[in-house]
């Protein structure tokens, strides 16, 4: 089975029942997690999680097989949630297939890959798995989502305030819905008895969104702006900015530049692209600049790249949260040295 973003919410519930490989692709990081939380919770018995990662399964490759076809300490279910880059799974799904026992859920999170890679090649056309690419969204859809999703927890909104939200939120929904959340518990609402929320609510309650702190640093990396790095490195070390929050912040504009790259045309006009984004109200007008600049160095391989080195140094600091700062500093001077260099 193979599905988008687009026809994936309809797809799911199937999917968990029949399904038992899901390899969740794309430069979407937010979509990819959201999509394999939909289907965790959707399995008929999920039992015991356990977690893999892309370095485990390279060092031991027979490891996915394993430990899919074993049973939990108590002999209850249990379900394997892999986090990989690119297409580290392949040889491991390879050999999982090859078994004849019948594995348990695998849900596989492949930060920089495609619906075209090897291990998606080896799950596409077959019954019991599920290949699901996702691009990153636009505001429009993602607004969609928050009142959708403030609906369910009985939150009404109109469409002024769900696109603030999903703003404020750099287009993930798993912050969204932590902001509908809040807003539900100050309102006291549930589905029995919906309240109205408007900006008025939403400012006192809402998270003061660090975007506006972290995106001077997003935006002197990503330009390759080396000059001004050290200052905005300072800058985070003084307000004390989150090391993984600064890196989401930076995810979710290669997320977007990964997309918008995706929709140049073959003249690789990106001053045209960003015109017609912006009067779509997919791009705010105050990041037009610093994307231009940053389309045009992060194309192609390069870009790939870039989403590769990005997923492993957010492995990194998730392994290293000791010593988080400096880990990200180091990460970060090597992209904005990168980035410096002109196709």
């Amino acid at each position: 089975m193979k599905a988008t973003q687009k026809d994936f919410a309809g797809l799911a519930a199937r999917a968990a029942r029949e399904a038992r490989v899901f390899f969740f692709c794309g430069p979407d990081d937010g979509g990819i997690d959201e999509a394999a939380a939909t289907i965790a919770a959707l399995l008929p018995d999920p039992g015991e999680r356990v977690e893999l990662s892309g370095a485990e399964l390279r060092r031991d490759p027979v490891r996915l097989g394993d430990e899919a076809r074993s049973t939990s300490l108590f002999g209850d279910a249990r379900h394997l949630f892999v986090r990989v880059n690119g297409d580290e799974a392949a040889e491991p799904v390879e050999i999982l297939l090859a078994g004849e026992a019948e594995p348990c859920p695998v849900l596989i999170l492949a930060a920089g890959a495609t619906d075209k890679s090897k291990t998606a090649k080896l799950l596409a056309d077959r019954k019991d798995a599920l290949v699901a690419m996702f691009w990153p969204p636009d505001l429009r859809s993602v607004a969609g989502q928050v009142r959708s999703a403030a609906e369910i927890a009985g939150v009404r909104m109109d469409a002024n305030l769900a696109e603030r939200i999903a703003r404020a939120a750099g287009l993930d929904m798993r912050i969204a819905r932590q902001e509908i959340t809040k807003l539900a518990l100050y309102l006291d609402a549930s589905p029995a008895a919906p309240r109205q929320a408007d900006a008025a609510t939403l400012d006192l309650v809402g998270a003061s969104t660090e975007d506006e702190g972290f995106m001077p640093l997003v935006n002197a990396v990503l330009s390759g702006e080396t000059a001004r790095l050290a200052g905005e490195i300072r800058r985070m070390r003084e307000l004390g900015l989150n090391p993984v929050g600064l890196l989401l912040a930076i995810e979710r504009r290669v997320a977007q530049l990964a997309g918008l790259a995706a929709r140049l045309d073959g003249r690789g006009n990106v001053r045209s692209l960003l015109e017609a984004e912006k009067a779509a109200r997919r791009v705010f007008w105050k990041d037009e600049r610093d994307l231009a600049t940053q389309l045009s160095r992060w194309r192609g391989r390069r870009l790939e790249r870039l989403v590769s080195r990005i997923a492993a140094l957010h492995r990194d600091l998730l392994a290293n949260s000791h010593s988080a700062e400096l880990l990200l500093a180091q990460g970060l001077a090597e992209i904005a040295r990168a980035s410096s260099v002109k196709n």
